[in-house]
């Protein structure tokens, strides 16, 4: 892949056709309370933000601005409850798969290519089974191979420690190019051929620098504020192209600050982590009460795009952060029938 990072495992991808985010069945949204419909267009796109090393106190002394304006205009829970072992596979697995370790099996934090990719149905195999929608995703690990799945509708790109070009900025700039040549009527890798519904981004660096350097030290502020510039880039990007205004962001944490993704915490107990939510039909300012856990990741992305998600998962919504109630997304019309 050009300018990518696709050739460091060979993953052979569906030839489907990827449909653009415009002519996709968007949610119609009505208020909880019965009142006049929403002046403001429905969710089209969803991005995640998957963090490391992250917490309440990472947003201390002005460090991350972008993600503090995310935090204010949005709903957010400081105490989701993450999954057992901590680590940084399993985690991720179960934020991808919406069931706990035990169901999805994966329990080990390296990539192994003999144990094959997880059997739990993922948010992305959903978005597809809901009228194609499509999903970009970037990985800053190589155990995160595991994952990666060949699905149509779904790309992956993954680099990591390994490769010390690796970081937060290059990662923003293989966005850049993404978005780009998606754009371009002549389509990238595969087939993809428009903007993504969901783009999910890993930015590990603040804990792989905590974790490295020290949770005190000047280095991890700094790594912070390179994690929040790269959210801040990626969100310049949907307002370049005209979609802040239908689109949702969240935000969690495979490890909380002073924790350590790649290490399994010696009292094993489950750790707990943000969560965030802002955007397009999201409260503002809002403190989350109900219980959340890092599993609900998927449920409540499908739930933004008017979706409604299958009942093997565990995963269910947070519906606490919705301004209105739940309308299912119409058919996409643009399918072949």
């Amino acid at each position: 892949m050009a300018g990518g990072f696709r050739g460091l495992l060979p993953i052979v991808f569906g030839a489907c056709c990827v449909l653009s985010g415009a002519s996709a069945g968007s949610a119609t949204q009505v208020p909880a309370t019965g009142g006049p419909a929403p002046s403001s267009p429905p969710t089209e796109h969803v991005i995640l933000f998957v963090l490391e090393g992250f917490g309440q106190d990472s947003l201390k002394g002005g460090t991350m601005p972008t993600l503090s304006k995310l935090v204010k205009d949005g709903s957010v829970t400081w105490s989701a409850t993450g999954v057992k072992p901590a680590l940084r596979l399993p985690t991720m697995a179960s934020i991808i798969t919406g069931v706990p370790v035990e169901k999805h099996g994966i329990t080990w934090n390296t990539f192994e290519f003999s144990r094959g990719y997880p059997r739990a149905p993922s948010v992305f195999d959903y978005l597809d089974l809901s009228g194609g929608r499509d999903s970009a995703i970037f990985f800053m690990d190589e155990s995160l191979y595991q994952l990666a799945r060949p699905e149509p509708y779904t790309d992956y790109q993954m680099c990591g420690p390994l490769k010390p070009e690796c970081n937060p900025d290059r990662i923003v700039s293989y966005i850049q190019q993404y978005f780009k040549k998606a754009t371009s009527g002549h389509g990238y890798g595969h087939a993809i051929l428009a903007l993504p519904h969901f783009l999910v981004v890993h930015l590990p660096e603040a804990g792989r620098v905590g974790a490295s350097r020290g949770w005190n030290s000047k280095e991890y502020r700094e790594a912070l504020r390179t994690v929040d510039k790269a959210i801040n880039s990626v969100l310049d990007i949907y307002k370049a192209q005209g979609l802040t205004k239908r689109t949702t962001v969240f935000v969690t944490s495979l490890s909380a600050e002073g924790k350590d993704a790649g290490q399994e915490q010696p009292d094993g107990a489950a750790p707990v982590v943000p969560w965030i939510a802002s955007g397009v039909g999201i409260k503002h300012g809002h403190t989350i009460h109900q219980p959340v856990s890092i599993l609900d990741t998927g449920a409540t992305v499908m739930r933004t795009l008017g979706l409604q998600t299958h009942t093997e998962w565990e995963s269910r919504p947070v519906e606490e952060i919705f301004q209105f109630a739940f309308v299912a997304a119409a058919p996409n019309s643009s399918l072949p029938q």
